[in-house]
């Protein structure tokens, strides 16, 4: 008998096992599932430019919405500027605002920003209806600045 019941623990383990292989993992706890194909860009300015330091940054996408945030329509969302950010912000955590992490939560598309003499690095990270990043993270090119 308890060798009845070791089998058919093992045939449940195995058939658990094969079933967990052919599903598909799950986006990041908290973290939307990025819709296939979204991408995120700056327009402006060109990687490598020379700029004043109040300078225009336009943002671009393709493949998603912007909406504002508190919008949770599917496959939607705003932008969030990363200046002189060294990484990304954890999967499935809000992406914070700081100096570092600006947010476009009204749906903005472009801003003027203020930025110190130096070389600065600019990124655009796409973020959901509550500011999280998609999974996998919708993220733009960095690129560097020169402000004079």
């Amino acid at each position: 008998m308890r060798s009845m019941s070791l089998l058919a623990a093992a045939l449940l383990t195995a058939s658990g096992l094969a079933m967990a292989a052919e599903t598909p993992a799950p986006a990041a706890a908290g973290a939307p599932k990025a819709p296939h194909g979204a991408s995120v860009s700056i327009v402006s300015p060109k990687d490598g430019a020379t700029v004043g330091q109040d300078v225009t940054v336009k943002f671009a996408v393709k493949g998603i919405e912007i909406k504002p945030a508190g919008d949770a329509t599917p496959n939607s969302g705003h932008h969030h500027l990363l200046i002189d950010a060294k990484e990304l912000p954890a999967l499935g955590t809000p992406i914070p605002a700081d100096d570092t992490h600006k947010h476009y939560g009204k749906g903005q598309t472009e801003d003027t920003i203020h930025l110190a003499p130096g070389t600065h690095t600019l990124q655009l990270d796409f973020g959901d209806t509550a500011h999280r990043q998609f999974d996998p993270p919708i993220v733009s090119k960095k690129i560097t600045v020169h402000v004079k």
